[in-house]
């Protein structure tokens, strides 16, 4: 009787499930064997992530202490390192932003984009050459270059929105691959169309006395042209966030991205936001091409593919969908691939440690993919119990 009045008892409050009496120790599974079974088991899978998170930090950490102790480069030096890290990586964030936006609205990568970015690079080195020519490049340097800015731009939106209008607004209601590959036709299209056009040639953008020389900075120099993309970087940043954030269309953006049905039917316009999306970002792109340009001193018709693919590192790095994400990972991208190199690899003795930085670049997008792949200032997604 007392055995049958034990076993039918209310089970105490506070039961592991709804209900369920809570198990005594070393009897059914609750005792040693179920806490056995609830040691999570390492796979092999396990086991190579943790080689691999070892092997970068080994890479990381040991470079670091080895550069350091050989005191090769000067403070100097390293502020330079620091300074190009950052005009590079305003330009990756300009370009990362189209990705991230275009992905916020229509949940699609536009691998077009960087193709766009060449588009505008192109257009802004023949209008520099016409004021060059009339010397209106010198002479009246501030409008010549806006006007060079804004023909730039212009040609990456109509560039944008027929990439919009042929691979992305025939497949919006549907879930397949085809507007990825149609986006991946559209940037071989373009590459090549340029590239039957205007040939192969390497150009450079035309030399201004103006943009030689340098600018003194905090007891120490940067070449004017550094500062120049710099600054231009983050006063576009800084009008598309206050654009994104301040305007109607803006609102209207960030209601689609929420839930594109919903903001349909409180009577947003999905197609007016999805153009105004594309021209947002391709002007960005515009913007982009032409501080690259600067950089790099070369506009040729391939030069938009390993930018794109490191603005979209750059953007999957900040967590693709966030706009503020998108500046952070370019900007944190550009500081690596500058820094980088000479920071980790020179320490391990690596002799060319700057022809890997594109390699350092893609392994940063590799790590984050495995162990984050929400990005770092991404929404961490709820975790099923």
């Amino acid at each position: 009787m007392e055995a049958t009045a034990d076993k039918s008892a209310t089970p105490p409050a506070g039961g592991d499930l709804a209900g369920a009496p809570r198990a005594r120790p070393g009897s059914g599974d609750g005792g040693m064997l179920g806490g056995l079974r609830k040691v999570k088991r390492f796979t092999f899978v396990d086991v190579v992530l943790w080689l691999l998170r070892i092997g970068v930090a080994f890479v990381v950490i040991g470079g670091a202490i080895g550069t350091l102790i050989k005191g090769r480069y000067e403070a100097s030096q390293w502020v330079d390192f620091v300074v190009f890290g950052l005009t590079i990586g305003g330009v990756y964030a300009l370009l990362a932003l189209g990705y991230t936006m275009v992905y916020g609205i229509l949940r699609q990568i536009n691998f077009a984009h960087g193709d766009t970015m060449m588009a505008g690079a192109f257009s802004a080195y023949f209008a520099a050459n016409y004021f060059k020519r009339n010397g209106m490049l010198e002479s009246d340097a501030v409008i010549a270059m806006v006007v060079t800015v804004l023909v730039a731009m212009i040609v990456c939106t109509l560039v944008a929105l027929t990439v919009e209008r042929i691979c992305y607004r025939p497949f919006r209601h549907v879930r397949s691959l085809a507007p990825l590959i149609c986006a991946i036709g559209a940037s071989f299209f373009i590459q090549h169309t340029f590239r039957a056009m205007y040939g192969s040639t390497v150009r450079s953008f035309p030399d201004t006395s103006w943009l030689n020389g340098d600018v003194s900075l905090l007891g120490g120099s940067m070449p004017v042209t550094q500062v120049l993309v710099i600054g231009s970087a983050a006063a576009a940043m800084l009008v598309l966030y206050l654009v994104v954030h301040k305007t109607r269309m803006g609102k209207a953006m960030r209601a689609v991205s929420e839930d594109r049905d919903a903001a349909a039917m409180m009577g947003i316009d999905i197609n007016r936001v999805i153009v105004f999306t594309f021209t947002l970002g391709a002007s960005m792109a515009g913007i982009g091409g032409i501080l690259y340009m600067l950089v790099y001193k070369q506009v040729y018709f391939f030069m938009g593919f390993l930018p794109g693919i490191k603005a979209f590192t750059a953007a999957v790095l900040g967590g693709i969908g966030n706009i503020p994400g998108a500046m952070f990972g370019g900007i944190f991208l550009g500081l690596v691939e500058s820094v980088g190199p000479a920071l980790f690899l020179d320490g391990l003795g690596v002799p060319a440690p700057y022809q890997l930085k594109d390699a350092i670049a893609f392994t940063v997008l590799i790590m984050v993919l495995v162990f984050r792949p929400e990005g770092l200032l991404g929404e961490r997604r709820a975790k099923r119990a």
